[in-house]
C-alpha cells in the first residue's frame, strides 16, 4: 500500500472514530493504534486538558511507556513548573498545533530541559513530536509521540500530517468526555479531600478520602500516576504565586463512572519553616462548575451556550427572545441546533444531558453539612 493511501485510509478512520460516540479510553487506545500504523512510534503518551487551565486531566501510555509510571511526577514539574519553548502551554500560547522538538531546534535537542533532564537520559528517546488537540472553546488534549537512538526523526510530512488530524482527535476527547458513562460506584467512605504539599514536592499530609478520591481518576487501563495531577496542580500554583503565570491551577476531571471532580491548588501561607506549602483539595464539582465544560464539549456556539444557559434556568422562549432581543423564531432555531448537538429532543431531555446527570438520582436525598449532597 502506497504512504499517500495509507494516510488516507488513517484520516478516514480517524474521522469515524471521532464520529462514533466511543466512551474516552476506548477512542484514545483505538486512535493511538491507527496513528502508529502511519506515523511509526516506541513510545507514546495521550494527554487530556481541562480547556480552561490547560492542565492535564487524564493520561494514556503506549509502547515503551505502558506501565512507566515512576517519571511522572518529575514530567509534572517540569511542564508546568518552568518555562520550555515546547510545553503544551507553549505551544498553545504560540497558535502551534503540531512540533517536533528535534526540528524545532535544528536538532540540538540540548536546548529542551525536558528533553534533556528527563526524556533522553531516563527513556533513551531522541525526538518528539508533540500535537495539541484545540478548538474555539480552547484545548482538550495533547499527544507526545517519541523515537529512540536508532530511529529517524520525525519527518516534516509527519509533523503535517498529525496537524491535519487533530481536529479529529478534539473532536473524539470532546465526545469521549460526554459518553463516560457508567454506574456510580458506590462510596465506602466520605469526608475532605485535601493533600498537603511541602516545599521538597513531598506528600506532608493527606486526608484519607484523598486516596480513595485519587484512584477514581484513572480513565484508561494504562494510565499515568493519578499523582501526577496533583504535581501538575503544585507546579502550576507556585507559578501562579510568583505571578509567572495568570492561568488559575484548577482541573475538572470525569472519573470512569461518570461523575465529574474538580482539583485545584492554592500556596499556603504561615510560618517560614512552610514556606513553599501547597494545598490540593478534591472534591465533587457543583453544576455551574461543569456546565461550560459539558456545552463545549457538545460544541455549542456562544449563543447556543447563552441559550442553554437560560433553559438551564427555567427560562420559556419569550424570556430567552427577550432577554437575547432576539425573535421567538430564531430562539427556537438555537434550541433545535442545541438538540441536534446534544443528542435530545426536548428541553427535559437537554437538562438531564447537560446538568443532571450527575446529580439528579441524589435530588431528595440526604444533605451533608457543607450544605451539598451528602456522599
Amino acid at each position: 500500500m502506497s504512504t499517500a493511501i495509507a494516510l488516507g485510509r488513517a484520516r478516514s478512520d480517524l474521522d469515524v472514530m471521532s464520529r462514533a460516540g466511543l466512551p474516552l479510553h476506548e477512542f484514545l487506545s483505538e486512535a493511538a493504534v491507527t496513528v502508529q500504523r502511519v506515523v511509526p512510534f516506541v513510545g507514546g503518551c495521550l494527554a487530556t486538558l481541562d480547556p480552561a487551565t490547560t492542565i492535564v486531566s487524564g493520561v494514556g501510555k503506549f509502547e515503551a511507556l505502558r506501565g512507566r509510571n515512576d517519571q511522572d511526577v518529575m514530567w509534572a514539574q517540569i511542564e508546568y513548573g518552568g518555562e520550555e519553548p515546547t510545553a503544551i502551554a507553549a505551544m498553545i500560547d504560540a497558535g502551534r498545533v503540531a512540533l517536533g522538538v528535534h526540528a524545532e531546534f535544528s536538532g540540538d535537542i540540548a536546548r529542551s530541559s525536558r528533553m534533556m533532564d528527563l526524556i533522553v537520559p531516563v527513556f533513551d528517546f531522541r525526538d518528539e513530536a508533540r500535537v495539541v488537540f484545540s478548538d474555539r472553546s480552547g484545548p482538550w488534549g495533547a499527544i507526545s509521540l517519541f523515537r529512540g537512538s536508532d530511529d529517524a526523526p520525525f519527518a516534516a510530512s509527519e509533523l503535517t500530517f498529525l496537524e491535519e488530524i487533530a481536529p479529529a482527535f478534539t473532536r473524539g476527547i470532546r465526545s469521549g468526555l460526554l459518553a463516560q458513562l457508567g454506574q456510580r460506584e458506590a462510596a465506602s467512605e466520605s469526608g475532605p479531600a485535601v493533600i498537603i504539599v511541602d516545599a521538597e514536592d513531598r506528600i506532608a499530609q493527606a486526608t484519607p478520602f484523598a486516596h480513595t478520591q485519587l484512584s477514581r481518576l484513572a480513565i484508561v487501563p494504562d494510565t499515568g500516576d493519578p499523582m501526577t495531577f496533583v504535581h501538575s496542580l503544585v507546579s502550576g500554583a507556585r507559578r501562579f504565586g510568583r505571578g509567572e503565570s495568570d492561568r488559575i491551577p484548577r482541573i475538572r476531571i470525569r472519573t470512569r463512572d461518570g461523575v465529574w471532580l474538580v482539583l485545584h491548588a492554592t500556596p499556603l501561607v504561615g510560618s517560614p519553616d512552610r514556606s513553599g506549602d501547597v494545598v490540593v483539595t478534591i472534591e465533587e464539582a457543583r453544576p455551574q462548575e461543569v456546565v461550560e465544560l459539558v456545552a463545549a464539549a457538545f460544541g455549542l456556539t456562544t449563543r447556543e451556550r447563552d441559550v442553554t444557559g437560560m433553559v438551564l434556568r427555567g427560562a420559556d422562549t419569550k424570556e430567552i427572545a427577550a432577554s437575547m432581543h432576539v425573535s421567538p423564531y430564531t430562539v427556537q432555531d438555537h434550541l433545535k441546533s442545541i438538540f441536534d448537538k446534544a443528542g435530545v429532543t426536548s428541553r427535559r431531555e437537554l437538562v438531564s444531558r447537560v446538568y443532571f446527570d450527575q446529580y439528579a438520582p441524589r435530588i431528595g436525598g440526604d444533605i451533608g453539612p457543607s450544605g451539598w449532597f451528602a456522599s
